[in-house]
């Protein structure tokens, strides 16, 4: 067994990051869990968080993930996220914004399906604020 698995983290139209490391925890919509080499096949949705990348033993990396899907063999891990930024790039201040927006479209909201949208925008805004004062 290799000491690596192949790691990728897709947004639409972007390759956020590619590459061997030792671990990554994903926020699973059951709970965050980690991905070590030899991982059992995995299919899992994402709910909004932070992706870890693990190397030497320590977090490397932190990516904030709106959320998306994973799957997960024992050589890779791939997830497809509907938005991805770096953990740095998360700004309170747009965070907050984003919710003012989300809660608003609620408001107006005339359909179901606009309301749906509404909520899961405030969810990852209340999320993307969240870990920005983390």
């Amino acid at each position: 067994m290799a000491d690596t698995i192949q790691f990728e983290l897709v947004a639409p139209e972007n390759l956020i990051f590619t590459g061997d490391v030792e671990l990554v925890v994903v926020p699973g919509s059951e709970g965050d869990f980690g991905v070590l080499p030899g991982h059992a096949n995995v299919i899992s949705t994402v709910r909004p968080g932070i992706v870890e990348i693990h190397e030497a033993g320590e977090v490397k990396e932190r990516y904030f993930v709106a959320g998306g899907y994973a799957e997960v063999t024992a050589e890779r891990c791939t997830i497809l996220s509907t938005e991805a930024l770096p953990f740095s790039d998360l700004d309170e201040d747009i965070a907050k914004k984003r919710i003012e927006e989300a809660e608003a479209d609620i408001k107006k909201a005339d359909t179901d399906a606009e309301r749906d949208r509404s909520e899961n925008s405030l969810n990852i805004a209340r999320a993307m604020l969240e870990n920005a004062q983390n």
